[in-house]
C-alpha cells in the first residue's frame, strides 16, 4: 500500500521584515594646505651657475608629501638664454598622481605690498588641480620673472630674493554619519590636579620661596620634572619635609607650579608682563623669569611655551636681549628664530652688535 504525499500548504500573504534604520555618507573634497619661505641670499653670486642648474630650498611637508622650490638663475629654458629666471615646486618624496593647488609669490621688498603672485587659489581651473606623476615632478614657470626687469625692483633688496610658497594638496574623505552618537568630555587630568595642588591635599613637601610657602606633591614633581625626579627619588633626605628656593620670585614659583600640575599656563599674566612699560627690559618680564625655571627644572614643554612667546616679542630693539636669554637658558629654538631674524635685518641690527659681539658673531655660521 503506497503512503498518501504530504501536502504542504503555503500562505499567501508575505511576511514583511523590519526595515533597516537608514544610513547615509558624503564623499568631501578639500585641500591640506602649507606654506614656505625660501630666502635666496647673495642672488649676485648665484648667476652665471649655468641654465638649468638650480638652488633648491629645504624640504617642507605638507598633506604627507614633501616638497622643495627650485629657483633657477640662469634660467631653465635653453631656449630663452638666461633672459628669464625661472621658479618651480617640486615634489621631492614618492608619491603617484599627487594632485594639489601652488602659489608662488615674489615678495615685494619695498614694503609697498606690489608682490608678483601666481596661484592657483580662489580661482576656477578648467583641468581641475594640477598632478604630479612622481618624485621629481614640477609646476612652475620657465619664464616666472625678466632678469634685467628683477635685478632693478623691488623685489631685489640688499642682493637678497624672498620667494613665498603655498601648497594644497587634495584629499578626498568619506564622511558617515551615524544616527546616534556620544558625545566624550575634554580631557580633565589638569583640573583635577589643579585642585589636588589647590587644596593641599595628601601634599608632602613644602618650598619655601622668599619667606612664602607652597605645598606639593612629590611624586607628581618627580613625573613632571627630571630635576625633581633626581632630587626626591635619589638625592634627597627621605625625611625632609621642607625644601628652600633661592634665587626665584614666589609669584615665578607659583605660576610654575600651576605649569606642572596644570599643563598650562596662564596666559593673561604672561601677556600683561610681557607689554607692560614698567619692565623695558626683557629679562624681567614673567615669561623670561619662567623660562629661567624651565632651565632650572628641566622643564622641556614650558621651556618651549616660553620661547614661542618671547618669539612673538622679537624686534630691532629686543632681539639682542632675547638671543641673550636664548643663549643662557638653552633655548635653542628661540636661538635660532633670533639669529635669523638678525641675518635678515642686519643693517637695523648694527648697532646693537657692538655690545653682543660673541653671540652676533654667530650669524655668519648660521
Amino acid at each position: 500500500m503506497s503512503e498518501l504525499p504530504t501536502i504542504t500548504h503555503v500562505s499567501d500573504k508575505c511576511t514583511v521584515g523590519e526595515l533597516a534604520p537608514p544610513t547615509s555618507s558624503r564623499s568631501v573634497t578639500d585641500t591640506v594646505n602649507g606654506s614656505h619661505r625660501f630666502v635666496i641670499q647673495g642672488y649676485s653670486l648665484a648667476k652665471g651657475m649655468g641654465v638649468g642648474k638650480h638652488i633648491a630650498s629645504d624640504t617642507f611637508t605638507v598633506g604627507g608629501h614633501q616638497w622643495a622650490i627650485y629657483f633657477y638663475p640662469d634660467g631653465k629654458n635653453p631656449e630663452d638664454n638666461s633672459t628669464y629666471v625661472s621658479v618651480f615646486i617640486a615634489l621631492a618624496s614618492e608619491g603617484t598622481d599627487v594632485r594639489a593647488l601652488f602659489e608662488l609669490t615674489l615678495v615685494d621688498q619695498s614694503g609697498k605690498g606690489k608682490h608678483k603672485v601666481h596661484s592657483h587659489f580662489d580661482r576656477s581651473l578648467e583641468s581641475g588641480p594640477y598632478t604630479l606623476k612622481y618624485r621629481g615632478s614640477m609646476w612652475g614657470y620657465k619664464r616666472f620673472f625678466r632678469r634685467a626687469l628683477l635685478e632693478t625692483s623691488d623685489y631685489l633688496k640688499d642682493d637678497c630674493l624672498k620667494i613665498n610658497c603655498t601648497v594644497g594638496v587634495v584629499r578626498s574623505t568619506i564622511d558617515c554619519s551615524s544616527l546616534h552618537t556620544i558625545q566624550v568630555p575634554d580631557p580633565d587630568i589638569g583640573a583635577h590636579f589643579g585642585m589636588l595642588l589647590e587644596n593641599m591635599e595628601a601634599s608632602d613637601i613644602v618650598f619655601n620661596v622668599a619667606g612664602e610657602k607652597f605645598h606639593a606633591h612629590k611624586l607628581v614633581l618627580a613625573a613632571r620634572s627630571p630635576a625633581f625626579r633626581t632630587e626626591f627619588l635619589y638625592e634627597q633626605d627621605g625625611n625632609e619635609q621642607e625644601i628652600v628656593v633661592n634665587d626665584m620670585e614666589p609669584e615665578v614659583f607659583k605660576a610654575m607650579l600651576h605649569f606642572i600640575y596644570r599643563d598650562a599656563l596662564v596666559e593673561e599674566e604672561l601677556e600683561a608682563t610681557s607689554t607692560t612699560s614698567s619692565t623695558p627690559f626683557i629679562s624681567e618680564t614673567m615669561t623670561a623669569k619662567l623660562l629661567s625655571a624651565a632651565d632650572r627644572y628641566d622643564l622641556t614643554r614650558l621651556r618651549r611655551l616660553c620661547e614661542s612667546h618671547l618669539c612673538k616679542d622679537i624686534s630691532i630693539n629686543s632681539v639682542a636681549q632675547i638671543l641673550a636669554l636664548a643663549d643662557r637658558y638653552q633655548a635653542a629654538e628661540l636661538k635660532s628664530v633670533c639669529l635669523s631674524f638678525a641675518a635678515e635685518n642686519l643693517a637695523g641690527t648694527r648697532n646693537l652688535y657692538l655690545h653682543h659681539v660673541p653671540l652676533f658673531a654667530e650669524i655668519s655660521c648660521f
